[in-house]
């Protein structure tokens, strides 16, 4: 069930003051019963990320790697994602918005919800972006840091993508369409158009499969999302940085207390991996206890919505039920 906060006279960090209504869920086991993991959608996802609709239901559920029997799951929508259908809760000054607002916007929750630890924050993408800026607004919420094909900043790589999506957005007749078929181009890999399609042609409408199904993509994204929203998921990508008007990385670093775990994926076209392994090696350096784990896929950055036999191995460590128990009392320890 959607569960909605609202934020009075929320300030982001450009002096910008607003009224948010923030939407969630909880999955799993009731708050206060059991260790808590945070779950952060990408660009174009949302809260539901277990049941009917749930676009992680391979990781998350009863039985699954991040088990709803042990966990108490919590999502969280990213403000103006407008998953709760009302065009009020809308942001039309996207630009006055970063990931540390997010992210502060977050703690929001939950304090809320009176949830003062973090057995597990996970995300991938955009979402793993806000965990990092998570982890530096509260250093020690979080025991298991797991940032999943993304990194703590936007390369000038990710930084020219959103700028040319900011341009089809801000100057195409059908913006979200347009927007999303080249976003598709760098979300996958040639390799994986080539072992999808292989040139061959559409047989009813005359053209290649590859072309139908970007077109597809583009009238899907089109018939669920705002264009404001795309604006503003976007305009977060493309800012990420845990430095601004902070001190330098291996300051910042310094001060996690969680155990990170890096995922990253070799053909990643978006987030490349030696970016993520640099980061990996940073923390080491400035003693934080990192592991780097990557994905072996032809299919580029929607890997972690596709290579989930992969994902499922990396995770189990984690949050698989041989190590419950251990888990509990580390939960127990951390609540108090």
């Amino acid at each position: 069930m959607i569960k909605s906060l609202f934020i009075p006279s929320f300030q982001t960090d450009t002096g910008y003051s607003i009224n948010l209504t923030v939407t969630y869920q909880v999955f799993g086991k009731e708050l206060g019963t059991a260790p808590v993991v945070l779950v952060n959608h990408a660009l174009t996802g949302n809260s539901s990320v277990t049941g009917e609709d749930g676009w992680w239901n391979n990781l998350i559920g009863k039985n699954k790697v991040i088990d709803t029997a042990y966990y108490t799951v919590l999502s969280i929508d990213i403000p103006g994602n407008g998953f709760d259908g009302n065009p009020e809760n809308l942001i039309a000054a996207y630009k006055e918005f970063h990931n540390r607002d997010i992210a502060r916007v977050q703690l929001e929750v939950l304090n809320f919800l009176n949830i003062k630890s973090l057995y597990a924050a996970i995300g991938g993408s955009l979402g793993g972006q806000i965990l990092w800026e998570l982890a530096m607004e509260a250093p020690e919420l979080i025991e298991y840091l797991i940032p999943v094909a993304t990194d703590w900043k936007a390369t000038d790589w990710v930084i020219a993508q959103c700028a040319i999506q900011e341009q089809i957005l801000c100057n195409s007749e059908k913006p979200i369409h347009d927007a999303r078929m080249h976003a598709m181009t760098f979300y996958r890999t040639a390799a994986s158009f080539t072992a999808k399609f292989n040139r061959s042609v559409h047989s009813e409408k005359g053209i290649y499969n590859v072309e139908s199904w970007l077109l597809h993509h583009g009238k899907r994204l089109e018939e669920r999302f705002e264009l404001a929203t795309y604006k503003l998921m976007n305009h977060l990508l493309g800012t990420a940085s845990i430095t601004k008007g902070r001190s330098e990385i291996h300051h910042l670093l310094k001060t996690i207390k969680s155990t990170v775990h890096l995922v990253a994926i070799d053909s990643d076209g978006l987030f490349y991996p030696a970016p993520i392994y640099n980061t990996h090696q940073l923390l080491k350096s400035v003693g934080v206890q990192s592991y780097y784990h990557e994905i072996q896929s032809i299919h580029g950055h929607d890997a972690f919505l596709i290579e989930y036999d992969q994902l499922n191995n990396i995770l189990t460590t984690i949050f698989n039920t041989k190590y419950q128990n251990e888990n509990f009392k580390i939960w127990r320890k951390i609540a108090g």
